[in-house]
């Protein structure tokens, strides 16, 4: 995989990237077959494949989809939002649709329009809010234990417990465990603890605040492009209504719910997320 930086607005925002697999790997063969036909199609560079971006969620950065790399006939790309992991903090206000201006940002950089984009959890409320605002940018959605279009609210009362996290790694990996309870990659958990700990101060509540102000209800169906929305039955934080409520919001929106498994498919059930990923792909994607 490669990594590097590039600057959106005087931001740098951090990224790793892999390129086109060779083999089918967990990809069913329907899937595997379906994508070699996208990828043969008129306008596709079999050199660089369907671009796929994923954009974490909060306290998140890219490393949590290090697992989940190596897409077949894929080029993958993970950043680092501002504020989060290794890329810049913002000043000024959080909002979703900031963060999603710099995502459309980083893709216009890269060169990344009409990919299929990834959003996990907070992530996934930045990657509806780009669907909207960038369609040139987004061809496909795949949301991920995400917010719903009306957001996330959490209480006021909570926010003394946010800042306890932020100052407390104990506290942090308490609540970090409750939402990969399958996890028991102890080398990549203590990663995850460790870029949840680099958030910019500001964040810990701003985050929490832009999700509960996020709300766009009302132009969901503009978006007319395919959506999978994915739920893992384990969630403590995003309920089976949320994910329901996500994916009639979209017109062509599919929910999968998956047993046994937490907030965070891409690091519990790694194998499992690139199958239903290269599926969604082969099924949906033609040339770019």
């Amino acid at each position: 995989m490669a990594s590097g930086f590039v600057v959106v607005n005087a931001i740098a925002m951090f990224f790793v990237e892999a390129g086109v697999a060779t083999t089918a790997g967990a990809v069913s063969m329907a899937g595997a077959a379906a994508m070699a036909g996208a990828l043969s199609g008129a306008g596709a560079d079999p050199q660089v494949g369907v671009p796929v971006v994923y954009v974490h969620g909060n306290t998140g950065s890219s490393i949590w989809f290090s697992l989940v790399m190596n897409v077949p006939g894929c080029h993958v790309v993970a950043l680092d939002m501002p504020n989060f992991g290794q890329s810049s903090p913002l000043e000024g206000d959080i909002s979703i649709q900031r963060y999603a201006a710099y995502v459309a940002g980083f893709m216009d950089a890269k060169g990344l329009k009409g990919a299929v984009v990834v959003g996990h959890s907070l992530g996934g409320c930045v990657v509806q809010a780009l669907a909207l605002e960038r369609p040139d940018l987004v061809k496909a959605m795949v949301l991920v234990d995400s917010g719903a279009p009306n957001g996330l609210i959490t209480p006021k009362d909570r926010h003394p417990a946010i800042e306890l996290m932020r100052t407390n790694r104990a506290m942090l990996e308490q609540a970090l465990r409750a939402v990969v309870p399958t996890l028991k990659n102890d080398e990549l958990f203590k990663a995850i603890v460790d870029d949840a700990q680099k958030m910019a101060q500001p964040a810990w509540i701003g985050n929490a605040e832009a999700l509960s102000h996020f709300d766009i209800t009302a132009r969901c169906a503009e978006y007319k492009g395919p959506v999978l929305v994915i739920r893992g039955a384990l969630d403590p934080i995003i309920t089976a209504d949320m994910a329901e409520t996500t994916a009639k919001a979209y017109p062509g929106a599919r929910l999968v719910t998956l047993e046994g498994v937490g907030h965070s498919v891409i690091v519990e059930q790694p194998d499992t997320f690139v199958r239903l990923l290269g599926d969604f792909v082969g099924e949906h994607v033609t040339a770019r």
